[in-house]
């Protein structure tokens, strides 16, 4: 849910600075137009501007109030891009009581997202990260409920109007996928985990059949309900809705949803579909470590399980496998030092799979490689076909 910062930050800090400096001196100040200023800055990856903007535009509005959601709001958005998350939450918590039950306009800070915001900041999590989580939905259904009745007194617009109904029910299937993770990590003790679980996956597909991050939910409930078929058929339904979209797509999921769909994959033997996902995520970013280490343990769980039927003819391509799993070991543990990583958990394991393809293989020179060289332009690497391994379809 938070902003996403773009890849190319502003090239013109001091025109950024001179922005701030300007709105703090001008005496006859609209609020409106600093907010706007202020979400400008944060879009364009400068947060630290946009929190000088935004509280000048906040001592601004106190004196009426009208825009004070607006202007608290942003600033909690501005303080979570800032890693102060304390400060985060007192801005939505602020915004809470300016706006307690989201009904307010969205353009002067009401709506559910401050509620979605402060389910994700709550130090408690559980039943208490579940509480904001209800009190977005409401704001959802509030929103799309007044939506829906006002599509016949305005044809004109009824295309555009359906399509933010269509936006708002994904988001609402988000936020119901969201309360479903609570109920299966800090409440699967409680003794309507499941029952609650299935409830929010059933009103979530129906509300956003399209949604692939939804499919991923109902994927993850199934493997915690030890369904494995039903969660391969979930997860193939979520791959089907993306995987042949270019990269650009809006309906590509966002870069770490896929980590965790990758990661799904794995759990339920789609080995195959895992490896080609993490190419995908590592043509975007071959410095992510997640997806490295992943990417190398879906080839070593494939050679491995081709490794154990034990058929001769199988033997140059499990080994085939593990030697692309050694290049994409090496690579994440490259990384990970230099990014001075902290899951030694992941660290461990990349070296025990190392270690367990150097007992079969022995050391890469004896095979010819140089595990110095990473070629991020191999197609192969990034396509699922290394080694000379045939192509598979992920939706298969």
């Amino acid at each position: 849910m938070a902003p996403t910062k773009p890849k190319n930050k502003s090239k013109d800090k001091a025109r950024d600075r001179a922005r701030a400096k300007a709105a703090v001196q001008t005496p006859n100040v609209n609020p409106r137009e600093l907010l706007n200023q202020a979400t400008s800055s944060l879009e364009e990856g400068d947060p630290e501007t946009a929190a000088r903007i935004a509280l000048v535009a906040y001592e601004h509005i106190r004196e009426d109030g009208r825009q004070a959601g607006a202007a608290l709001s942003l600033l909690g958005q501005i303080h979570v891009e800032l890693g102060d998350v304390d400060a985060a939450r007192a801005f939505f918590l602020a915004a809470v009581k300016v706006d307690e039950d989201g009904s307010l306009p969205e353009d002067v800070g009401g709506g559910p997202e401050k509620f979605l915001w402060l389910a994700q900041l709550n130090d408690e999590g559980g039943q208490d990260s579940v509480s904001w989580f209800d009190r977005g939905a409401a704001a959802l259904r509030s929103q799309i409920q007044t939506l829906t009745d006002s599509l016949e007194s305005r044809p004109l617009t009824r295309d555009a109007q359906e399509a933010v109904i269509a936006e708002k029910r994904e988001r609402l299937a988000e936020t119901l996928c969201a309360v479903a993770e609570v109920y299966m990590t800090d409440l699967s003790w409680e003794e309507d985990a499941e029952q609650r679980c299935e409830a929010l996956i059933t009103e979530a597909t129906m509300l956003a059949p399209e949604s692939a991050e939804t499919w991923q939910t109902v994927a993850n409930v199934r493997i915690s309900q030890a369904r494995t078929e039903e969660a391969q058929e979930a997860l193939k339904r979520s791959l089907g809705l993306w995987v042949d979209l270019t990269p650009e797509d809006p309906g590509v999921p966002p870069f770490p949803a896929r980590v965790s769909l990758v990661r799904l994959l794995i759990e339920v033997d789609m080995e195959e579909q895992a490896r080609e996902v993490t190419g995908r995520l590592v043509s975007e970013d071959d410095r992510s470590v997640e997806a490295l280490y992943l990417g190398s343990y879906s080839r070593y769980r494939l050679g491995e399980k081709l490794k154990n039927q034990g058929q001769p003819s199988d033997a140059e391509t499990w080994k085939a496998l593990w030697r692309s799993s050694r290049k994409w070991l090496t690579r994440c543990l490259k990384v990970f030092k230099q990014e001075e990583y902290e899951d030694e958990r992941l660290r461990e394991h990349a070296n025990e799979l190392l270690e367990s393809i150097k007992s079969e293989l022995g050391e890469p020179a004896e095979d010819g490689e140089d595990e110095d060289e990473w070629d991020d332009t191999d197609e192969e690497e990034w396509e699922g076909l290394d080694d000379g391994d045939e192509d598979t379809d992920m939706k298969s």
